[in-house]
């Protein structure tokens, strides 16, 4: 028993978060509100005459807080306790706000509406580490000027780590594996806080905590390519001509090996699944039709931490339009004007002598030849029974 209660003794005296000796009420959070120090066992409001930015900065130092944002009077109301009797004399560098001198006020009133209002920014003071993202690792707390590793007992894990996912926006908590062998000073939560700020601080040393969250993988990305090389992203995604090629690729940025891409296309069953290589996958549509029409999305799944994590792309929206020209109307085009491009390019950059012209002009007519030769095989071999009756027809 002698044990045990030196044991309390130690944790009372070194808890160095300090809802014990200042805090802010009746704000939108923990960081913002009127502020009160205790006094006698009970709370006392501070005066705003006897108050400056260098009590605000230790202030919200104290209450485990970024810098000060605003500081007003009777911002945050007036309260019903007592006044608090002195002024600070903060320097603006002490850790606790009771670490500070203090001084006789001047005069015993504080008039209504002359009551500390502080308003504390919000921190990212909490951080996962070593897991490859920022919803799974070592927990540790920026504490103090710091980064702290944070233990905790075996019983309070599961709601210490329900607290740092919920804070880190990661959803739900996966798993808590067992602690690392560097220690680190404990926490203790009831699982219901919005962020550790409002769990308890001991200083004594305990394993230090692992989390996984549920939110483990990035956002993968999704876009579409088309024939000619143009990128498209989002639901305000691109127009395909029918029978015209397009692929769309799946990636992720770099965070764990291996894994594997879904393709999902909304509206069916039908799905497309490929290893992620080099963490992207790319899925070939060699004829557009009016089946491809509608939404796709990419799913990357992989095992980590020997769990089963998977994410979801934006929605990405594909249109299929009739072809305004027949294809192979179009490869004519194209063809020709490569043609005019090489042979005005020629002249431009080359005067030929009297004969040089003679063989350049046999020349160019037979690349011509040639070229329509091969896009008329090129038509007949890819295009449909239709199609190639009327390429022969022009022909």
């Amino acid at each position: 028993s002698l044990t045990v209660s030196s044991t309390k003794l130690i944790e009372c005296s070194t808890n160095s978060f300090s809802p014990e000796s200042v805090r802010l009420v009746d704000g939108a959070g923990l960081c913002s509100g009127r502020v009160e120090v205790k006094s006698n066992q009970s709370w006392a409001s501070v005066c705003e005459a006897d108050f400056d930015r260098q009590d605000a900065e230790v202030v919200c130092r104290d209450v485990g807080c970024g810098a000060p944002a605003a500081l007003q009077g009777g911002l945050y109301g007036e309260g019903e306790g007592q006044t608090w009797d002195k002024e600070f004399q903060c320097k603006g560098n002490e850790s606790l706000l009771l670490d500070c001198d203090t001084s006789d006020r001047e005069n015993n009133t504080c008039l209504p509406g002359n009551a500390v209002g502080l308003t504390c920014s919000e921190p990212d003071d909490v951080r996962l580490v070593g897991g490859g993202s920022r919803c799974a690792g070592g927990v540790e707390w920026y504490d103090q000027g710091e980064w702290r590793i944070v233990g905790a007992e075996d019983w309070d894990q599961r709601d210490v780590a329900a607290v740092v996912c919920r804070q880190l926006g990661c959803v739900s908590t996966v798993s808590v594996p067992p602690g690392n062998t560097t220690r680190g000073f404990r926490v203790s939560c009831s699982g219901s806080e919005s962020s550790l700020r409002g769990c308890r601080r001991m200083y004594d040393l305990r394993p230090g905590l692992t989390v996984i969250c549920s939110d483990l993988l990035v956002q993968p990305d999704i876009f579409l390519t088309d024939p000619m090389g143009g990128v498209f992203r989002g639901h305000q995604g691109p127009e395909m001509f029918r029978g015209y090629n397009f692929t769309i690729t799946c990636s992720t940025q770099p965070q764990y090996p291996g894994g594997s891409f879904l393709l999902k296309f909304t509206g069916s069953n039908r799905t497309q699944t490929q290893p992620a290589v080099n963490h992207s996958a790319v899925f070939l549509f060699p004829a557009a039709d009016d089946s491809h029409q509608g939404n796709y999305r990419c799913v990357y799944d992989n095992y980590v931490f020997s769990h089963n994590f998977s994410s979801e792309s934006e929605l990405l929206s594909l249109t299929i339009t009739a072809s305004p020209l027949p294809a192979f109307i179009i490869r004519h085009v194209v063809v020709l004007l490569i043609l005019l491009t090489t042979i005005t390019t020629s002249y431009l950059y080359y005067k030929p002598t009297r004969r040089q012209k003679r063989v350049n002009r046999v020349s160019s007519m037979d690349l011509y030849v040639n070229a329509m030769e091969m896009v008329s095989l090129s038509s007949r071999a890819e295009a449909g029974p239709g199609e190639e009756r009327a390429a022969q027809g022009t022909e």
